[in-house]
């Protein structure tokens, strides 16, 4: 249902006139066009861009109650994979089923879509379906390799990409104490050696 909070805009290739159908039930019309889509039809991640096609195909249908729209959209998203950061792009047909109820109808549900005088408007129907479509976290495949946490290199491109372990500066001072030839140094050892020199 689109929200009554939002304008309808008549110049927006998502809103069909059915005034030709007239209020005869049973009367039908074919829409195959190329609109524009609108902005924020997506989410944060991966959505379709704006003013990209969106192809419609659809069937306008009047009915007792109003106007039936049934069909598909087809739109391209695109976004970025949530692990290595690259770009993505899929195709996705929609399928549109919606009656639009006449502005006088007696149907009670709220959330029913209403026609505003003879014209539909299909945005909030395929904003809604749209996002119900897209993955939450898009990934450029399932076995993603994502990035290396080190350095920043796709790993998808570097299936053995590596680096050489480094000490931890904090333990840097500490290397003074180790024996001679690199051997560990050993704290029962110095202790036993200082009892001796003692004795």
């Amino acid at each position: 249902m689109r929200s009554p909070h939002r304008p309808l805009d008549r110049r927006s290739g998502l809103v069909l006139n059915t005034q030709d159908l007239g209020r005869r039930a049973g009367a039908m019309k074919v829409v195959q066009a190329s609109v524009g889509a609108p902005a924020d039809l997506g989410i944060a991640v991966i959505g379709v861009l704006p003013g990209s096609a969106v192809e419609l195909d659809l069937r306008l249908e009047s009915v007792v109650e109003g106007v039936l729209v049934s069909g598909t959209a087809t739109v391209v998203v695109a976004g970025e994979c949530v692990r290595c950061l690259t770009e993505i792009s899929d195709e996705l047909e929609i399928d549109v089923q919606e009656l639009f109820v006449h502005p006088d109808s007696e149907v009670s549900d709220d959330e029913a879509s209403r026609l505003e005088g003879d014209l539909v408007d299909l945005e909030p129907l395929l904003r809604d379906a749209v996002v119900i479509e897209l993955p939450f976290q898009p990934l450029c495949r399932d076995d993603c390799a994502g990035l290396c946490q080190e350095c920043g290199a796709n790993l998808n491109d570097e299936p053995d990409h590596s680096h050489d372990l480094t000490t931890d500066p904090r333990w840097a001072s500490l290397r003074g104490f180790e024996g001679d030839g690199g051997s560990d140094y050993d704290v029962h050892d110095s202790t036993d050696q200082s009892q001796t020199n003692r004795e």
